[in-house]
């Protein structure tokens, strides 16, 4: 059990990590400068599915984290 929940995390990850940098929009440094952020956008199409993914892979991540933490006590 312990190995699949492993797996599993270290797949769910990859799948993160890849939808995090599809999600990257040229923003550059200028909003940690405070500089930027003038405009508002929303999220239309395969954007808003990519956020959506995110949201429950991150969620998911976590339920799995906490689960192998509990498998090895």
């Amino acid at each position: 059990m312990h190995i699949f929940l492993l797996v599993a995390q270290i797949i769910l990850s990859f799948l993160l990590v890849g939808a995090i940098l599809l999600q990257a929009q040229g923003s550059g440094i200028s909003p940690v400068l405070g500089g930027g952020g003038e405009h508002y956008h929303t999220r239309r199409g395969i954007e808003k599915v990519l956020f959506g993914f995110t949201i429950i892979g991150i969620v998911l991540f976590v339920v799995l984290s906490i689960a192998n933490v509990m498998v090895l006590q």
